[in-house]
């Protein structure tokens, strides 16, 4: 019974943060200092609640990212979209594949994610007093180029702490994206890197799984999807009529209460 309260409570920790710009990765590396299971059994956990959280996306954002639903006239529409997705997820896989583990090994660390929150905290706020000129009022206006670059600065978030969804909504931003476009966009681009990065974990622990394990990543899951449905759906609105400041203030008084803790 006591893993199955361990799973959901993982799967509220990541359902909340995934999305939210204040590290999913951090937040669970700091949670996993009391709450985890054994070091194996962790990371395809962590990988599995992923999935939740990008199942999801998925299912809010249905009607503009599945061309399989969309009426004739919006399938090139999504098809494009698709396009620019793949584009902005070739950087990640690149840079994941040649640094991933050696990044793991060295920075999965609260102290790295302590840094990282402050540093990302401070940006987010500068990022959000300075004027925005907004090029981009609608995700089809992205280009090419700006796709690439916004799929590069989400590569920062390889180091724990920095955050996926605000390294790309940061970068969206200082391109010229509308906030609205700038976090729908994040949204969007988290289902390929995520399905990547998680895809090989998978398959390579996939056939070790007991019964009861595949209960436990079942359990967290669910609790990721159902929790992330609702972060998603209270992001969007917050976001039409709030800046992102309030989060930056959040990630720097965690970053220095967990600098205090360990000290």
């Amino acid at each position: 019974m006591f893993l199955f309260l361990k799973a959901i409570i993982l799967g509220v920790v990541e359902g909340i943060t995934e999305f939210l710009p204040i590290s999913s990765t951090g937040h669970l590396i700091i949670v996993n200092q009391w709450v985890a299971f054994d070091p194996a059994f962790t990371k395809l956990f962590d990988v599995v609640i992923q999935l939740g959280a990008i199942l999801a996306v998925v299912v809010y954002f249905r009607k503009e990212i599945c061309p399989c639903t969309a009426s004739k006239e919006k399938r090139p529409e999504i098809f494009a979209l698709w396009k620019k997705l793949i584009i902005g997820v070739i950087p990640a896989i690149i840079l994941g594949v040649l640094f991933a583990s050696k990044i793991e090994e060295k920075l999965f660390n609260p102290i790295t994610v302590a840094i990282a929150l402050i540093l990302g905290g401070i940006i987010l706020i500068l990022v959000e007093k300075r004027t925005h000129k907004e090029v981009f009022t609608t995700i089809k206006q992205l280009d090419v180029k700006t796709v690439l670059l916004i799929g590069l600065f989400q590569c920062l978030a390889m180091i724990p702490g920095t955050s996926r969804s605000a390294a790309t909504i940061v970068g969206a931003l200082l391109l010229g994206a509308s906030r609205v476009v700038a976090v729908e966009f994040s949204f969007f681009l988290a289902i390929p890197t995520m399905i990547a990065a998680s895809a090989y974990d998978l398959l390579k622990h996939w056939h070790a799984m007991s019964s009861m394990d595949l209960a436990v990543l079942a359990v967290g899951f669910l609790t990721t999807f159902f929790v992330a449905l609702l972060v998603i759906s209270k992001l969007m609105q917050f976001i039409r009529k709030h800046s992102l400041t309030a989060f930056g203030h959040y990630r720097i008084v965690l970053g220095l209460l967990i600098l205090l803790f360990l000290k």
